[in-house]
């Protein structure tokens, strides 16, 4: 049995917010805060550990002081193809997936370079980058004595304080449910004399339970970057970029529990809830960097990248269909219908989400010439670690045209209390070096996120191992890489507070081919 006894207090939070028809959760502040590593072939080569060296565009993204050491104006396109495979477990079943694939892009756009009669440089950039990949398939399954899909639903009515009529047409109770009252999933009963909220699928007592998630989009971000040095301070590299995401993420998900009993007249045999959620928006964002030039063949950088403000609008829409055999029979209904019999839509919300805040610091060495002699340079090993503060994460609502707030006071404080209880400040470390041959260059890297979670049972961090070649010449380069990622993770398929909650765990094996080319200018 895997469960977790602490996050009864997150769920607890997060029944206080569930009002319109859903309620954001801290892993969709998760997901949306903690990107996975990206960039041209040549930095994912080296574990991404670009924050010191320059001369490299993915500097744009992770310290833009680097640009400041371009000397000549180049063009950059970086297509890949990523595919990935999820292994999951959920109360002791096991369930190997199938492999996904999908195609994204690197960083890729233009720096435009200058030198100045004094000696001094600086540059400007305009670059893209897919920041974070949301296509996967997840699927688990599982027997569970402990608890049901339906509780979650039971708590929100009995904390509600409404009748049933008036739960079902309530825009401060959720589509779920509304649709388990609606279906008779969830009933009130007298029982010894006390009125009491019932949940069908308790009756049962054993339940198979199987989830299925299909999910698909990415954050790609557009930047703005200028960076350069001064004749006063030649040592010193300096930084700045503005950010701009934009976040397309859309979900399906089908989950169904059925009594694995075999009792017949139980008041339960089967229910099925099918969601579709998406939510799209846009952000801002700055980084600001500095690289000193300690030696000629010796660097350090440093990096604060500030959170993505994203103004953000989700959409939900999703239906049930509940079998309580004798009891009810058999009964669907959709969050359309819903809609239609109270008279109002509350599918929609839009809000405002800010990611957390990222500090980075860097050392590189470089083997032979320095920025100097680049032609005599022979390779160089570089690192850098990166302090994330997920417990920043933070929701608001958004403003309308007159400037009200989209939601009630209050409607995100449970969450944004969940936040902090759950997730830790965390790091992340990047390694990598790279030896030149002439025209050719060959590379390694790792890097390594630790866990965000509090627990150290939820476990959710990731491994990154890569390596690539590179070919150099006459004004175009062309780099190949490949990135095999270990991920851990874990899925919580509903929250309750009043026990421990169930999850499962989720091991994810990716790899990721990068190719990048690029053009000098004059």
């Amino acid at each position: 049995m895997i469960y977790s006894k602490k996050i009864c207090l997150c769920g607890l939070m997060l029944l206080l917010i569930c009002q319109y028809s859903f309620a954001q959760l801290p892993e969709d502040a998760l997901r949306l805060s903690w990107n996975t590593p990206s960039g041209t072939a040549r930095q994912q080569a080296i574990g991404g550990a670009i924050g010191s060296l320059g001369g490299e565009i993915s500097a744009v993204f992770v310290n833009p002081a680097g640009l400041g050491m371009y000397k000549n104006s180049e063009f950059v396109i970086s297509p890949g193809f990523r595919f990935l495979k999820n292994n999951t477990g959920f109360r002791g079943t096991d369930v190997s997936g199938s492999t996904t694939g999908n195609f994204n892009l690197g960083t890729s756009g233009l720096v435009a370079a200058f030198t100045n009669e004094n000696g001094s440089s600086n540059a400007f950039s305009i670059a893209v980058n897919q920041t974070s990949s949301f296509k996967n398939n997840l699927y688990y399954q599982g027997q569970n004595d402990y608890s049901s899909f339906s509780e979650q639903f039971a708590e929100e009515f009995a904390n509600s304080g409404l009748s049933i009529n008036d739960a079902i047409n309530s825009s401060a109770v959720s589509y779920g449910t509304r649709m388990a009252l609606y279906s008779y999933l969830i009933d009130t009963a007298t029982i010894n004399g006390t009125n009491k909220i019932i949940a069908m699928p308790e009756k049962a007592g054993l339940l198979n339970q199987q989830n299925s998630i299909n999910s698909r989009g990415s954050i790609t971000e557009i930047a703005f970057a200028y960076a350069g040095n001064f004749s006063s301070l030649r040592k010193w590299y300096f930084g700045g970029t503005l950010g701009i995401p934009i976040v397309v993420y859309k979900h399906e998900q089908t989950f169904v529990e059925t009594d694995a009993t075999g009792n017949t007249n139980n008041d339960f045999a089967s229910m099925i809830y099918q969601e579709s959620y998406s939510s799209s928006g846009f952000g801002l964002n700055f980084k600001a960097g500095a690289i000193f030039k300690a030696a000629d063949n010796l660097q350090f950088g440093a990096s604060i990248i500030s959170p993505s403000g994203l103004f953000l609008k989700d959409h939900i829409s999703s239906s049930m269909i509940t079998n309580t055999e004798n009891y009810a029979h058999v009964i669907s209904i959709s969050s359309t219908q819903l809609d239609a019999g109270s008279g109002f839509s509350a599918n929609q919300v839009k809000y405002i989400l800010n990611t957390n805040w990222k500090f980075l610091l860097s050392g590189s060495y470089i083997f032979g010439g320095g920025e100097q002699n680049i032609k005599q340079q022979k390779g160089f090993i570089t690192a850098d670690i990166g302090w994330i503060t997920n417990r920043t994460m933070k929701y608001s609502g958004d403003v309308d045209e007159n400037g009200n707030s989209t939601v009630p006071n209050g409607y995100f404080d449970g969450v944004n209390s969940a936040i902090k209880s759950i997730y830790k400040n965390s790091f992340d470390v990047h390694v990598g070096g790279e030896l030149k041959f002439n025209l050719f260059a060959a590379r390694l890297g790792f890097a390594y996120y630790t866990n965000p979670n509090k627990q150290g049972e939820l476990k959710t961090n990731r491994m990154y191992f890569s390596g690539g070649v590179g070919y150099r010449n006459k004004g175009m380069f062309i780099d190949l890489t490949y990135v095999e990622s270990i991920a851990n993770d874990i899925n919580f398929p509903y929250r309750l507070s009043d026990k421990s909650n169930t999850y499962a765990t989720i091991k994810q094996t990716a790899g990721t081919i990068l190719v990048t080319v690029g053009f000098k200018l004059l």
